[in-house]
């Protein structure tokens, strides 16, 4: 009985490795370019989104919701242009890290107290380092009433995404409306905040109107990395079928 050579054995399993090697290629393809026209989908949704954001922003401002629609809030009333009338507490306010165009400093959230008792946290607006101190700012600690307009935001809970807030050091990286209502004992408070227009305040701190709305949309550039690869991956399968029929023709 003769044994069965290295290289006999080679040849033996040679073909079923390369029909596994064109299934799986193939199924690669497939799955690349899924991906892309995933992609494709994904930027369709973020230039309707886009757009949507920009009608609420653009739109004429409307009530604040009132404690019996907060449990309704969702996603898409974030960026909802605003109104609401009350009283700063300007002795509640909490200062967040912030950011801006303008430098780095602290967003200004002070509670305003509503006609019925309930709270919205405003974000009033940006104020540098070295004006953090309500003392440097006095006339833009504003009291008696006054109305807010500005854009709808939700609540940003536990903190940034390099740094978590610190409730018992009162250090804040994000705006966690619930987090800095209780820290401030203030009862009541709706679940969003409002970020102020860019109104000016007496003595022009805080300022307002910094709300930055951008939407990273990459996903054009993704959708062609992954056809492009499918379409390798298919070159690569047609190139090898040719072989093996052309090998299977010299047989």
């Amino acid at each position: 009985m003769s044994e069965t050579s290295p290289e006999k054995e080679d040849r033996r399993h040679s073909p079923a490795k390369r029909a596994l090697f064109v299934v799986c290629l193939a199924l690669l393809a497939a799955a690349l370019a899924a991906l892309g026209t995933w992609q494709v989908q994904r930027l369709a949704w973020k230039r309707d989104l886009t757009a949507r954001i920009d009608q609420r922003v653009h739109a004429a401002a409307v009530p604040a919701p009132a404690r019996t629609e907060w449990a309704k809030i969702n996603a898409d009333d974030e960026y909802r242009r605003v109104n609401a009338a009350g009283t700063l507490a300007n002795d509640r306010e909490t200062l967040v890290y912030a950011s801006t165009a303008l430098g780095p400093g602290y967003w200004v959230m002070t509670p305003l107290t509503l006609a019925d008792g309930t709270a919205i946290l405003i974000n009033r607006g940006f104020v540098p380092t070295d004006r953090r101190d309500p003392a440097a700012r006095r006339e833009g600690q504003v009291s008696g009433p006054v109305e807010i307009t500005g854009l709808m935001r939700m609540t940003e809970p536990k903190g940034s995404l390099l740094r978590s807030n610190d409730v018992e050091a009162d250090r804040w990286y994000s705006r966690d409306v619930a987090a800095i209502a209780q820290k401030r004992g203030v009862d009541g408070v709706a679940p969003y905040f409002i970020d102020a227009d860019a109104a000016a305040n007496p003595g022009g701190l805080p300022v307002g109107g910094l709300t930055v709305i951008h939407f990273p949309n990459n996903h054009l550039v993704y959708a062609i990395t992954w056809y492009g690869l499918a379409a390798m991956a298919l070159a690569l399968l047609v190139f090898i079928l040719r072989g093996e029929i052309g090998r299977g023709g010299r047989r």
